[in-house]
Formats: structure tokens, C-alpha cells, sequence
């Protein structure tokens, strides 16, 4: 990656709203599922985004595709903005731009064999002659880590889980994407399962050049693959940064709260640390609060955070924040709860290199 070059994708100011029809047809509202969020994917970067169940990650996903269009933003992929491109050069954009979903049998078609569901980006976009599309076809399944002769005449009822997964990615790189988005991908596998399929991402990347936006709750997971991590709540961006510095060292009390629901061994005693559920419940993004939208869970918020929205704001090169009063400034008017308190850097091992998956450390 090099923050000198443009960067491949650039999403900026992307909204995404969906208008609710109650009784009789009559307007019920507007869900607010992504909210003027903006972030840049660099070439060879893995940007990994996190968040609860319902912060709009998979909206926003789709959104970058159109998919459907966003309501409003730019999405300039290689110097284009996708959101204004129409027909035939949207496709023709789409092809660089692949996504690998969550539910890999529900994105098979349940009739066609391996072959067939390989090859069909290739037919969809006119790669020439049968037999060089059957070459291809062995040689992304070779990739993948299935053996063409054994597994290419099989249908998905006849996979597994993480063998139907590998045939979704090797659909995805068959026309030589420069970014793969993964929504979900691992979700829905056993652990030994997203091991394997994470090595397979990750020695991809480095074999083929690919970018990779890979949306997961999984904290641990995200850490391991991802060079940057976006943290989002309700539809907004909360905290950006590098990997090993947002986890070591949230600024965000939601993001310190994400960690600390999750369960690990503190490093320090070697004893069990039990996850820190986050209090109260999710607003509505039909209703979504005034100014900070984490503010009717954070123990942080002043009379400032329902009148004043807050902004990401660079706080160390490279890590942005969204908050009035982030963790590393002191609490205006109360004592700071133990498991908000910005936590000193631990000594675990690099993320990089072979996976192995387990739960994320304790912070001291």
C-alpha cells in the first residue's frame, strides 16, 4: 500500500435511505441506514468494517456497487464515479468490483455444477472460445484449493460449507478484479472452516494484488486480516485507524465498548475476562438521535453531544475519530468507567502471517 498513489476506491459523503410504507400505503418514515460516511481503500489494502447487527454495513456495501444507488455521495473506483456511470458502463466498472456474500449456498444456483457456476462471469462477460473458459475454470479451482475432477462436476447440495465458499470466491477473481468486497464471508462458517477461507483471502491478496473491503462482527477476525479498520454505529463511521493502533488504543467509547463485550483472557493475571455488555438499547434509524447517535448509551455525553454532531477529526496519523470527548482526553464532569478507560498497548504477537483464529486478547 502506498499512501502516496491515488487510492483505488474512494467513497465520499455516501447516504443511503429507504422510505417505510405503513397501512394503506401511507408514508411511515425513513430508515436512516448510512449517513454521510466517507473513507478511501488504497491498492493492496485490506480495510476491514465492523459494528453491530443493523449499523449499516451491508447497505453500505451495496451501496459502492449500486446496488442500489445511493441516495446521494460520490463512489470513484479508478477514477470514475460509479454512481453516475449508466447501463453498459456500469457493468463494464462492476467487473473490477466483485463481492463474495455471506451465505455461500444461498448465492449458488442450486442446479448448475461447479463448472457451470464458475464459469458464468465469464460468459456474462464475453471471455471468448469454450476451451480457453474451461482452462480458466480449472485454474480458479486449482487456486481455490479444489480439485477440478473431483469437485467440478458437483453440485452445491453436494459441498460444504466452506467448499461452497471457496466456489463463491473463485467466481468472484475469475475476471481479475482489483477489489473484493466481503460481506459476511466467514459468518457463517465453523472456526476451523474461517481459518482455512482467510489464509485463502490472504494468500490470494498477495498472489493476485487484490484490495479487499471485509465487513465482519467478528472483532478478533477483522484485527487479524486487516491492514485499517472502520468502526460504524447506525450508520455512521465512529473511528478509523490502523489495525494494531484502534485496538490497542480506542478513542471511540463505542469502539472500547466493542471490545470489551467481547470474551478473552487478561494477559497480566491469566484469568478469564468476562465481555462487559454495552448498556441500552440500539436507537431506531428510523428515529436516529440528535447530534451523536451514541450518545443515549455513552456514558460520556455532555448537553454539547444532542445539539452538536461531531465530525471525524484526525487525531494521530492516520486515526480519526467522531466524538466531542474521545477516551484519550479526560471526562468532563464524571468518573470514567473502568471498561471505557483507554487501555495501554499490549505485546501480543503481529496479525499478519498464517492465521489462527482466536478470541482477542484482554486489555489491561
Amino acid at each position: 500500500m502506498s499512501a502516496v498513489k491515488d487510492p483505488l476506491l474512494r467513497a465520499r459523503n455516501i447516504v443511503q435511505e429507504f422510505p417505510v410504507r405503513g397501512a394503506g400505503g401511507l408514508r411511515g418514515g425513513v430508515v436512516h441506514a448510512v449517513s454521510d460516511v466517507s473513507f478511501d481503500v488504497h491498492t493492496g489494502e485490506t480495510l476491514g468494517i465492523v459494528g453491530e447487527t443493523g449499523s449499516g454495513k451491508s447497505t453500505l456495501a451495496r451501496s459502492l456497487v449500486q446496488a442500489p444507488r445511493p441516495k446521494s455521495g460520490e463512489v470513484l473506483f479508478q477514477g470514475s464515479d460509479l454512481v453516475r456511470l449508466r447501463w453498459k458502463r456500469l457493468v463494464a466498472a462492476r467487473r473490477h468490483v466483485q463481492m463474495v456474500y455471506q451465505d455461500p449456498f444461498g448465492s449458488l444456483n442450486p442446479r448448475w455444477r461447479v463448472t457451470e457456476l464458475v464459469e458464468e462471469p465469464l460468459l456474462g462477460y464475453g471471455v471468448k472460445g469454450a476451451e480457453r473458459r474451461r482452462r480458466r475454470v480449472r485454474e480458479l479451482l486449482d487456486l481455490v484449493g479444489l480439485d477440478p475432477s473431483v469437485f467440478g462436476g458437483r453440485r452445491p447440495r453436494e459441498l460444504s460449507g466452506g467448499q461452497c465458499q471457496r466456489v463463491a470466491i473463485a467466481r468472484a477473481i475469475a475476471l481479475d478484479p482489483a477489489l473484493v468486497i466481503c460481506d459476511e464471508a466467514v459468518s457463517s462458517l465453523d472456526v476451523l472452516i474461517q481459518a482455512q477461507v482467510l489464509n485463502l483471502f490472504e494468500r490470494l491478496r498477495s498472489e493476485l494484488g487484490l484490495s479487499y473491503l471485509f465487513i465482519a462482527h467478528d472483532l478478533a477476525l477483522v484485527k487479524q486480516v486487516s491492514d485499517r479498520v472502520a468502526v460504524m454505529h447506525l450508520g455512521q463511521l465512529a473511528e478509523i485507524g490502523p489495525a494494531d493502533a484502534l485496538y490497542r488504543g480506542p478513542l471511540h467509547p463505542y469502539t472500547a465498548a466493542l471490545l470489551d463485550s467481547v470474551p478473552g483472557l487478561d494477559p497480566a493475571t491469566g484469568r478469564a475476562r468476562r465481555p462487559v455488555p454495552l448498556r441500552g438499547e440500539p436507537p431506531s434509524p428510523l428515529d436516529p438521535p440528535s447530534g451523536c447517535r451514541f450518545r443515549t448509551r455513552c456514558p460520556r455525553a455532555q448537553d454539547r453531544c444532542a445539539v452538536e454532531e461531531p465530525t471525524l477529526q484526525e487525531h494521530s496519523p492516520g486515526h480519526s475519530v467522531a466524538c466531542h470527548f474521545p477516551l484519550d482526553t479526560p471526562e468532563p464532569d464524571r468518573g470514567e468507567p473502568r471498561h471505557l478507560t483507554r487501555s495501554a498497548p499490549d505485546t501480543t504477537a503481529g496479525r499478519r502471517g498464517h492465521l489462527q483464529v482466536e478470541p482477542l486478547p484482554g486489555r489491561s
